[in-house]
């Protein structure tokens, strides 16, 4: 074990003094020179909610919500399926769970029970992927009518696969704030927990989180409301406007500036513009390819989008056809303008408008660049760490490794004296190391992670006792100090290796199914895992080689 190649340790030094140029940005940040080591491409570690402070908030798939849409395209499919085979029908409606509707011949049945049987929607209810499919719908006919009922495990795959979704369009638009180490991940069945350091503005979070972003481009219904009761015809829709939603909101901010949201009530009960359904609509958000905030001729913001080439000329064909016509520029079912049709839009590109402001041009455009939300998400908790906070946890975390790593290296120090030394020394490197690591690869450091850092100290000196009361022992038993110290080395191989990579395991598991704080105190665990196993037996076999070579000890003092 003494004989070290000079590769050999060129290759253990450099691998320390590799870690330590990895964590000088840690040291340099606090330090104001946070430039420096950016135009090296090197940064410190991020912080976590807990110490940083920033937003978190739980939301929940809106059941009902998802329930209403799955009502809808399936009544947009059952029209469209009896149109295709030419079969008269009436009485299409939503039940409680579901969709109904009638035939207008007996003779039509057999025919009308194999197309909508297509209906049924198959979907896999496997709790690992597994392919048990079930069917969304149930369908039951009964004579002339046929009734479609939604199946409860249906209805949970189907939540599942709008969770999952809807945690992809969350990150998008996250990004697209510019925020970085977000944390985006299902909570239960239903949940998703979203937490976002550093951001101290929860209401934008909520406001660009909480829209679903459907858009649809709509015609106007010929004939329009002569009063505020009146019904729309077939095939049309009743939307407000947005001037008179933003009112609405600003009259209830007023008497309560916690209260900004407006129900589906007090939205039916404003000023309203028919449109044709989304049956009848060419155009939708699905087709965009971009979508940026920008301002018109008149210095007003408003956001500019274009489309795919499908897109494209779906929209070239819907303002050819309609030249002199308004439609509808429709987001959530409210109508945000509703533009005269000039002449035909052929270059698959345009703008929205409505009296917006610039922030709100800004989170439009990033939900409509990151797509639809499958179903509305309702705030469960929401939470706001504030950054004093998080330096208390900071200064908290500091003084607990600090008083820890004295504690630990007093310990080693007073019985293996000069041994305890070089244990020290390597307990110093493991600890810049682990630092190192975790900002080279932008893991974030929370609170529990400092929990892992301060184990990692202690299970670090634990290999240390192992091999030193190993040397010690066979020196007893009347080695020479060489071969003593050789002996101990390797004998204590298999038991710290054994006890390390047992660690090592339950913090991959821990990372596995935990999530938020029990990750991150994986993370440093199992980093912690790693770097202590290279200064047991590398750097502190290293140094105790080269101190033998020079030395040539003939007694240990251990």
């Amino acid at each position: 074990m003494f004989h070290y190649s000079r590769w050999r340790i060129l290759g253990i030094l450099g691998v320390v003094l590799l870690g330590v140029l990895l964590a000088l940005p840690n040291l340099f940040d606090p330090l104001g020179y946070r430039a420096v080591t950016d135009r090296v491409g090197l940064r410190p570690m991020t912080l976590g909610l807990d110490l940083q402070g920033g937003s978190n908030i739980l939301m929940e798939v809106d059941r009902k919500d998802l329930t209403d849409k799955i009502q809808q395209q399936l009544m947009g499919d059952i029209r469209a399926t009896l149109r295709e085979q030419k079969i008269g029908y009436s009485g299409l409606a939503k039940t409680p769970d579901g969709v109904s509707v009638s035939l207008n011949k007996v003779e039509d049945g057999n025919l009308a029970n194999v197309a909508l049987k297509k209906l049924q929607q198959p979907l896999d209810a496997g709790l690992l992927s597994t392919g048990t499919a079930v069917n969304l719908f149930d369908l039951i006919q009964n004579g002339q009518q046929f009734k479609f009922t939604a199946q409860t495990a249906g209805l949970d795959a189907k939540t599942a696969t709008a969770l999952k979704q809807a945690i992809r369009v969350l990150e998008l638009r996250i990004n697209g704030l510019g925020t970085t180490e977000s944390s985006i991940q299902q909570q239960g069945k239903e949940r998703i927990s979203i937490q976002i350091p550093g951001l101290q503005d929860p209401e934008r979070v909520k406001t660009l989180l909480g829209s679903t972003a459907k858009l649809t481009f709509q015609l106007l219904c010929a004939e329009q409301p002569s009063a505020a009761t009146a019904l729309p015809p077939p095939d049309c829709a009743a939307m407000p406007l947005k001037e008179s939603v933003d009112a609405l909101k600003k009259s209830k901010i007023a008497k309560d500036p916690k209260d900004d949201k407006v129900s589906d009530a007090e939205l039916k009960s404003l000023p309203q513009m028919w449109v044709q359904t989304a049956g009848l609509s060419t155009v939708d958000g699905a087709d965009l390819t971009d979508a940026q905030p920008t301002f018109d001729q008149n210095n007003t913001p408003v956001v500019s989008f274009k489309f795919n080439q499908k897109g494209a000329l779906r929209f070239g064909k819907l303002t050819a056809d309609n030249v002199g016509k308004p439609f509808a520029i429709v987001l959530d079912g409210i109508i945000q303008s509703y533009p005269n049709i000039n002449e035909p839009i052929l270059g698959g590109a345009g703008q929205i408008s409505g009296r917006f402001s610039s922030e709100e041009t800004s989170n439009l455009a990033i939900t409509l660049r990151s797509g639809a939300l499958p179903a509305k998400l309702s705030i469960v908790e929401e939470r706001t760490v504030g950054p004093s906070l998080g330096a208390d946890s900071i200064r908290a975390g500091i003084y607990a490794s600090i008083a820890g790593l004295i504690f630990v290296m007093a310990f080693i120090l007073l019985p293996y004296g000069f041994f305890g030394i070089i244990a020290d020394f390597a307990l110093v490197i493991n600890l810049i190391m682990l630092i190192g690591v975790m900002s080279f690869f932008g893991f974030t450091l929370t609170l529990p992670g400092i929990a892992g850092i301060v184990l990692t100290l202690g299970m670090a000196v634990d290999s240390n006792v192992l091999i030193y009361e190993r040397i010690r022992e066979e020196w007893r038993h009347g080695k020479t100090p060489i071969s003593a110290i050789e002996t101990g080395f390797k004998a204590a191989l298999n038991t710290v290796i054994d006890a390390n990579v047992t660690t090592l395991i339950a913090a991959f598991i821990l990372f596995g199914v935990g999530s938020g704080p029990v990750r991150g105190f994986a993370i440093t665990l199992g980093i912690g895992i790693i770097t202590t196993m290279f200064t047991a037996f590398a750097l502190t076999r290293l140094i105790v080689a080269q101190w033998v070579k020079r030395k040539r000890p003939k007694e240990i003092n251990l």
